[in-house]
């Protein structure tokens, strides 16, 4: 009986280590996308959740035994990834930012409970197709902003001698194009004029990013 106890406790952990070290994998490869993509749920974000994930379904299930719902512990997941989720989505001025990071983490959460309930190829599937979805479909997008529409907008920022620079990296990691770009004080304001292009939501997107910026007073468009 002690023996079949110890042989218990030794498979446990080598398939908890099993299911870890995919979790790291998993959660890793699409953490990695949101990182290289400049995103506010990164590597170790995506990495933690999975990871997490994992052990509280692993442990739901070995402390249920039979004798409860298993699954009790495990369907909390949801809703403590929901408060994360809510975290990475940012809104002001009618526009909304951080939709797919809050629904990467979410999907994470769920390859995480599928690593831990020993469903590893439907982990692996869903992993492959939520890299295919984040990476392949923003060519598709590319490919779309050929028919992109153009915005005017009008920055005041504090005159510091990097702002320049940082305004110019923030609108360039929305994924709009700089048509044209001038510069000009204005009283005690350095003012900024960009032309872009591109999708309209991303247009949204770029006034949320500039106004969440330290050295952003105003902004306004040329409507």
């Amino acid at each position: 009986m002690q023996q079949l106890a110890r042989q218990i406790v030794e498979t446990f952990r080598l398939e908890m280590f099993l299911q870890l070290s995919l979790a790291t994998l998993f959660g890793g490869a699409i953490g990695l996308e949101r990182e290289l993509g400049g995103k506010p749920a990164g590597l170790r974000t995506n990495i933690l959740i999975c990871i997490g994930s994992v052990l509280y379904t692993k442990l739901s299930i070995t402390m249920a035994g039979g004798n409860a719902d298993p699954t009790r512990i495990a369907a909390q997941i949801v809703t403590g990834v929901g408060f994360i989720g809510a975290g990475t989505i940012l809104h002001a001025r009618g526009a909304v930012v951080g939709l797919t990071s809050a629904a990467t983490i979410w999907v994470v959460a769920a390859i995480g409970v599928a690593l831990g309930g020993a469903f590893y190829w439907e982990a692996a599937g869903t992993t492959l197709l939520v890299l295919v979805v984040l990476r392949g479909l923003g060519r598709v997008e590319r490919l779309v902003a050929r028919h992109s529409t153009r915005s005017a907008l009008s920055v005041h920022a504090r005159p510091d001698p990097t702002v320049l620079d940082d305004l110019e990296a923030v609108v360039r990691r929305t994924g709009l194009e700089i048509e044209r770009q001038a510069s000009r004080h204005e009283n005690v304001d350095m003012v900024i004029d960009f032309t872009l292009s591109g999708p309209k939501r991303l247009h949204d997107e770029v006034m949320v990013a500039l106004l969440h910026h330290p050295g952003v007073r105003t902004v306004s468009t040329g409507e």
